[in-house]
């Protein structure tokens, strides 16, 4: 997943991009968001359909990959946020709602891979 770890530089000069300049800049496009949805399909393919919500954790590498995708969901409403005041590409805003998607089936795909079985939330509680 080096690619993505590229893709968030690529995000942070889009966003570090003074809004009415003139110079090119690295940008998001529809091409890397389209990317990340073939890679959740690839890896929702890898584990059981989900039939509820599922409570973050399992294995320690698919609770770290919760844990990526609850800092990448915050980034995304910080993003919302900024386009209220400033315009931020559509396709930045769907790149960062794709790839908290992505980082949920890397989590799914890793604890399946790993025999970790997923746990529904108990509302009894």
């Amino acid at each position: 997943m080096r690619r993505l770890g590229h893709e968030l530089f690529v995000v942070q000069a889009e966003l570090a991009r003074a809004p009415n300049s003139t110079r090119p800049s690295p940008a998001i496009a529809a091409r890397h968001v389209e990317r990340l949805e073939r890679e959740i399909d690839k890896f929702d393919a890898l584990h059981p359909p989900l039939t509820s919500f599922v409570l973050p954790g399992g294995a320690t590498a698919g609770a770290a990959l919760h844990v990526a995708r609850t800092i990448s969901r915050r980034a995304e409403r910080e993003l919302v946020t900024l386009h209220g005041q400033e315009p931020v590409d559509p396709q930045l805003l769907a790149w960062a709602n794709r790839l908290s998607d992505l980082l949920f089936a890397l989590a799914l795909a890793t604890n399946h891979a790993l025999g970790v079985a997923e746990v529904p939330p108990d509302y009894a509680v």
